[in-house]
C-alpha cells in the first residue's frame, strides 16, 4: 500500500501536467529542485539494504548522496530488497522512476526545499526473486549489508533479551530451508549469504543496522546468529565472531508520506510515486568498525566513534521517551500532532522536567555533545509544524517502546534511591491509553505487535491496576518492587479521576 490518498491525488497530479520523474526527466526539472550531480550510470552496489522505508531514504540514503554529488563513495551504491508483502508497493514505485524519489525537507518556518535522490541504484522484492537477492549479496563488490527493519524487526524478547524460535516467521523459514527452499526473512537471507561467502572463500561483509534500539548491531548480530544456529551451530559462531556489526545512533523525524507531502512536491513540477518528507536535523553516530571499508561518512557529518553507547543513551532516553511523553496523554487531551503539544506550556513543561529531574540522570557523558542545547532543539524539532508527525505514529508499538525508552529510566533511578515519578507518569499515560476509550467515551485504535495483550491487560485496570505493569515482558519485575507500584497505582487512579490535563499539571508540581 502507497501513501496514504496518494491514488486519488496522483490524479490530479497527472492532470496538473507535473514531471514524472525519471532518470530521462531529470534535467527538465524546477531548477529549484536540487538533483543528482554524478553519473548515476558509474554507481555500482556495494550496500544491499533491508527495509527501504521513509527512514532509510531520508537518512542512510541522503547522507550517500550527498557523498556522490561530492565525487565520491560512487561504488556504494544501494540494493534496497524488500522481504515483507508491503515492500512490493515500494519496489513498484521506485523501479518506475529509476529508483528515484523526491527528498522533501520542512522547516519550522513553513519553508520547502526538494531534492532527488540517486544513491538507491536498484531494489528486488526477494518473494520474486529470491536467487537475485542472494546474488548481489555474494558478490565481493557487496561489502555492507544494512538494515532498517524498525525496532522489534529483530525478534528479541524484551525481557530475556533472547531470540524468538517460536516467532511462526521464523518457524517457517527454518523449516524451509531444511527442505533446501529459498531464505524468507531478512535473518534467512542474512545467514545463507555469509554461509554462500564463506564457502566460495569471500570475505564477510558487515552488518550496518540503522535501526532505534540501543546496540543495535549488538542486536542484529545475537539475532541473525541464533536464527543461523538454528540451522547450523557453526555458521552461528562464525557469525559472532567474524561478521562486522557496528553500532549506531540515527536521528531524523520522518513522518508517513500523506497526500500533503504529494501536493508539495508536484508543487516543484514532480508527479513522484513515493517521495518522503523530513525536518532539517538530521544526526548519525557510527562506531568505526567495518570489515571491508566503508564511505567516508565522516566528510557529510556523520560521527565516527569508538563507543556509540552515550549516544545512544541520550537519544533514547531523551527524544524518543520525549515521543512516548507527548504521544499518549495528548491524544487523551485530544491533539492529533507532536507540534500541537509543543505548543502547550503544560507539555514542554514537562518534557523539560522528565529530562532534566529523571532522564539526564542516568546518561553517561557523550563527547562533542551540550546536552542542555539538545534539550532545547529537541523541543524546536517537535514544535516543527511542518512535520505534522501525528501522535499516532509517536504512540504505535508501545509495548516494544515503553521497555527500550521509558523503563530503563525507571529501573536506573530506582538502582540508585530514587522514584522516577514523571518517568513512571509516562507508563501510566500509556496505561490509560490501553484502555482504548478516550475522555470522552470515543474508540482508541491501538497499533501495536501484541495488540491483543495490551488490550485484554487494559481491560482489566480496574480491578488490578497494575494489570499491564505485571507484564515481565514490558516492566521486568517492576510491579514487585512497592515503590515503583505504589506510585504506578496512585497515578492510575489519578488520571482516571481527573482526566490526563489535569494529571499532567499535578505531575508539574511534583518536587524537582
Amino acid at each position: 500500500m502507497g501513501p496514504r490518498g496518494a491514488k486519488s491525488y496522483r490524479d490530479s497530479v497527472t492532470s496538473a501536467k507535473a514531471t514524472p520523474l525519471s532518470q530521462k526527466t531529470l534535467p527538465d526539472l524546477d531548477p529549484r529542485v536540487a538533483r543528482p550531480q554524478y553519473d548515476r550510470s558509474a554507481v555500482s552496489v556495494g550496500i544491499v539494504h533491508f527495509g527501504v522505508g521513509g527512514f532509510h531514504r531520508a537518512h542512510q540514503a541522503m547522507y550517500l548522496d550527498t557523498l556522490m554529488n561530492q565525487g565520491k563513495a560512487l561504488d556504494w551504491g544501494v540494493c534496497g530488497v524488500g522481504v515483507m508483502p508491503s515492500d512490493k508497493a515500494m519496489q513498484e514505485a521506485l523501479s518506475k522512476q529509476d529508483h528515484l524519489y523526491t527528498l522533501l525537507l520542512k522547516d519550522g518556518q513553513g519553508h520547502l526545499d526538494a531534492r532527488v535522490i540517486g544513491s538507491i541504484v536498484d531494489y528486488v522484492y526477494a518473494p520474486e526473486d529470491p536467487q537475485r537477492v542472494l546474488e548481489v549479496m555474494t558478490a565481493p563488490t557487496t561489502r555492507i549489508v544494512s538494515l532498517t527493519v524498525t525496532e522489534g524487526g529483530y525478534n528479541i524478547d524484551n525481557t530475556t533479551g533472547a531470540f524468538d524460535v517460536d516467532n511462526p516467521a521464523i518457524v517457517a523459514d527454518v523449516e524451509g530451508r531444511r527442505r533446501g527452499e529459498p531464505p524468507v526473512t531478512m535473518y534467512g537471507y542474512v545467514a545463507e549469504a555469509v554461509r554462500l561467502r564463506r564457502e566460495r572463500n569471500i570475505p564477510p561483509f558487515t552488518v550496518m543496522s540503522c535501526d532505534n534500539i540501543q546496540s543495535n548491531g549488538e542486536v542484529a548480530r545475537s539475532s541473525i546468529a541464533a536464527f543461523a544456529g538454528l540451522l547450523d551451530p557453526d555458521l552461528a559462531e562464525f557469525i559472532r565472531t567474524e561478521v562486522p556489526f557496528p553500532n549506531a545512533m540515527v536521528d531524523r523525524i520522518t513522518p508517513v508520506t500523506t497526500p500533503d507531502v504529494l501536493e508539495a512536491v508536484a508543487g516543484f513540477g514532480i508527479d513522484d510515486a513515493w517521495p518522503v518528507a523530513c525536518e532539517p536535523f538530521t544526526q548519525w553516530v557510527l562506531q568505526d568498525a567495518f570489515g571491508l571499508g566503508r564511505p567516508p561518512f565522516e566528510d557529510v557529518g556523520v560521527q565516527m566513534v569508538a563507543d556509540v553507547e552515550p549516544y545512544e543513551l541520550m537519544k533514547l532516553r531523551l527524544l524518543n521517551a520525549g515521543h512516548q511523553a507527548i504521544a499518549y496523554a495528548g491524544m487523551l487531551c485530544g491533539y492529533t500532532y507532536a507540534h500541537e503539544t509543543a505548543a502547550d506550556p503544560l507539555f514542554v513543561q514537562f518534557l523539560r522536567d522528565y529530562w532534566n529531574t529523571e532522564a539526564r540522570l542516568t546518561l553517561p557523558e557523550a563527547p562533542g555533545i551540550d546536552v542542555d542545547e539538545y534539550c532545547d532543539t529537541l523541543v524546536e524539532r517537535f514544535a516543527n509544524p511542518q512535520v505534522r508527525d501525528t501522535l499516532a505514529r509517536l504512540g504505535s508499538y508501545a509495548s516494544d517502546r515503553i521497555p527500550k525508552f521509558v523503563v530503563p529510566v525507571i529501573r536506573t533511578n530506582l538502582a540508585n534511591g530514587l522514584v522516577s515519578t514523571r518517568a513512571i507518569g509516562i507508563a501510566v499515560t500509556w496505561a490509560r491509553y490501553a484502555e482504548a476509550v478516550d475522555e470522552q467515551g470515543q474508540p482508541l485504535t491501538i497499533v501495536d505487535v501484541e495488540k491483543d495483550e495490551v488490550l485484554e491487560r487494559g481491560a482489566r485496570q480496574k480491578d488490578d491496576p497494575l494489570a499491564l505493569a505485571r507484564s515481565t515482558r514490558w516492566f521486568g519485575d517492576l510491579a514487585d518492587d512497592p515503590r515503583f507500584a505504589s506510585v504506578y497505582t496512585e497515578q492510575l487512579a489519578l488520571i482516571h479521576e481527573v482526566g490526563a490535563r489535569e494529571f499532567l499539571t499535578w505531575l508539574n508540581a511534583q518536587p524537582k
